[in-house]
């Protein structure tokens, strides 16, 4: 399975590309969505900006077609929707991959994440295309399975720091405890301590929104 970011530049038309270019200080989370064969439904949180305009300009776009909000303050709303042209999800409908939650879009430009076979990834650039829809790819990379993240030293000892409350606070297992328990020598312990833990923040923190990578195999 690979994993993909992509940037797309929304063309006008659609709700979101027209509403968030008039507030392009306002954040735009898409944390729900469901195309079916005609109108789309949506739950979105609005965030950065004033929300009375915002909410006005939704309530008044035609290709929006239903409007309740939720909750909302001065700067941030959430918003059930429903809209009469759904592009990014047909677009992903008819690839035959979901777009990864929350879907950001700021300012007509929306980030998006998918998880799938190449194959599939491929079928959404193609459909973009066909749209005429301009995107950048921003990465594409192969997903790793958690069994394959770490080895089974590193398994190992990663589990036994956590039940041994080497991560709780205060530490209730020091290093030397650790070592003795899984029966290596301090210095092994640490070493494959310190692997397995960059493992999983490396891999916990590709999955964070707004974080790019930088690919430095690839360009060096």
């Amino acid at each position: 399975m690979s994993q993909a970011r992509l940037i797309v530049d929304l063309p006008e038309g659609p709700w979101v590309a027209d509403v968030s270019r008039a507030h392009p200080e306002a954040t735009f989370q898409v944390l729900t969505a469901l195309a079916g064969d005609g109108p789309g439904f949506a739950l979105v949180w609005i965030t950065g900006a004033p929300i009375d305009p915002i909410l006005d300009d939704m309530a008044a776009h035609p290709a929006v077609t239903e409007l309740s909000v939720a909750q909302r303050t001065e700067r941030e709303a959430t918003v059930q929707f429903e809209t009469s042209a759904p592009l990014l999800l047909i677009a992903a409908k008819r690839a035959g991959v979901p777009i990864e939650m929350p879907l950001e879009i700021r300012d007509g430009e929306a980030t998006i994440d998918v998880t799938g076979p190449h194959d599939r990834l491929s079928a959404l650039a193609a459909q973009f295309d066909d749209l005429g829809v301009p995107f950048e790819v921003r990465y594409v990379r192969e997903r790793v399975e958690p069994s394959e993240l770490l080895t089974d030293a590193q398994r190992e000892i990663l589990l036994a720091a956590v039940e041994s409350g080497y991560y709780d606070t205060p530490r209730t297992c020091s290093l030397t405890d650790l070592a003795d328990r899984v029966g290596v020598a301090k210095s092994t312990a640490s070493e494959t301590l310190h692997r397995a833990e960059a493992a999983v923040i490396r891999e916990f923190v590709d999955d964070l929104p707004g974080y790019v990578r930088e690919e430095r195999s690839e360009e060096s």
